[in-house]
């Protein structure tokens, strides 16, 4: 609990923290290891943007999307959350995205058929529906799923929002559970101007041509991007977010330096 967290950073015996989590339980992990003058590694929510331009190849891009986005029943901090499609390919690419997500089957995580499990948490599903249904309230298509089910178990469908527009619940809010928000520009940099306008800062991706991808990929206010390709993370290289998705980084040379002392030392001018 919160009260055996608090002892365990205030502990002399403990010199840093590094916390992955939501961003309001990070404030939280961060103001106590602040108050104690100890530094602390914060990995926490994302809202990740992916952009999808008119000269990407839809079919490859629609498969790694519906991964990203389903993973781990879509509660992966780093995944395809705000899928960004430049209008040209916009109708294509969702009716690309939509066959891939209508085949996946909701059930059982014991079941080697099973292609999406239970949330984690009630509250979490209910809070899920809710930026679902408070999305196509405000003017967003549901293609897919949005209905909360019956029976057993924290289940929400595979739900495909699209036509969502800047401040929709589903476009500001970090959506964790298998929801997949699509939104159109009219080129890629409304798309990039889209991806930046957001409190998260975790990942992000684009498909386009490689040098293309590149160029935008320096001009993503992310940690990490990913150009043709799912985002993830990789032991050997450093991980972490800006803006609310948190502080400093984890693996990779960066992470080890986080938790070592950069000592200097120096021995003045020996005389005779």
């Amino acid at each position: 609990n919160n009260d055996q967290v608090e002892r365990v950073i205030r502990d002399r015996r403990v010199q840093a923290v590094s916390f992955t989590g939501s961003s309001a339980a990070g404030a939280k992990v961060a103001a106590v290891a602040a108050s104690e003058i100890k530094p602390a590694v914060l990995e926490l929510g994302g809202s990740d943007p992916c952009l999808i331009l008119s000269d990407a190849d839809l079919d490859k891009a629609a498969e790694v999307v519906t991964l990203s986005r389903i993973i781990n029943a879509g509660q992966s901090c780093i995944a395809a959350k705000r899928i960004i499609v430049e209008a040209p390919v916009y109708d294509a690419f969702i009716d690309k995205l939509a066959t891939r997500l209508s085949a996946l089957k909701l059930g059982d995580p014991r079941a080697e058929s099973t292609d999406v499990g239970p949330i984690a948490r009630p509250d979490l599903r209910d809070n899920l529906h809710r930026q679902v249904r408070q999305t196509i309230d405000a003017g967003a298509r549901c293609l897919l799923g949005g209905e909360m089910p019956e029976g057993d178990g924290f289940f929400y469908p595979v739900t495909l929002l699209v036509d969502v527009t800047p401040g929709m619940a589903a476009s500001c809010e970090e959506t964790f559970g298998p929801v997949a928000v699509v939104m159109k520009a009219d080129d890629a940099e409304q798309a990039l101007a889209m991806a930046n306008d957001s409190d998260y800062g975790l990942a992000g991706s684009v498909w386009t041509r490689t040098e293309r991808g590149e160029a935008l990929a320096r001009r993503m206010e992310t940690g990490q991007v990913s150009v043709n390709g799912i985002v993830k993370t990789d032991p050997r290289l450093p991980s972490g977010g800006i803006k609310r998705s948190g502080v400093g980084r984890e693996l990779g040379a960066h992470g080890i330096h986080e938790f070592v002392n950069a000592q200097q030392v120096w021995i003045g001018p020996v005389k005779g």
